[in-house]
């Protein structure tokens, strides 16, 4: 199963390296796209809950702890920024 990363940027301007076991992902982000935080924290979970669902599929595991961890950061980090108004993420790319 393909894996890959994206690199996102965070309303301050912290860049982050995310990952996703499959390239799902791209059917949600696009790279130099901005979201809302609320749009992208939506986007992701829905990616990294499917892309566990491919992993569980292949390979018959519960499900895939990598992604959710991955969310889970996602979330943590998201919710410093859900109070602010126009509050974006930047997809910067994809790296395969």
């Amino acid at each position: 199963m393909p894996e890959m990363h994206f690199r996102i940027r965070w309303p301050d301007g912290t860049q982050e390296r995310c990952y996703s076991p499959s390239l799902v992902i791209k059917d949600h982000l696009v790279p130099g796209k901005s979201y809302p935080v609320a749009d992208f924290l939506e986007r992701s979970r829905t990616a990294l809950h499917l892309a566990s669902d491919r992993v569980r599929a292949k390979y018959g595991t519960p499900s895939c702890s990598r992604a959710l961890g991955q969310l889970g950061r996602i979330e943590e980090t998201a919710a410093r920024f859900t109070a602010l108004p126009n509050a974006s993420v930047t997809v910067d790319g994809f790296d395969e």
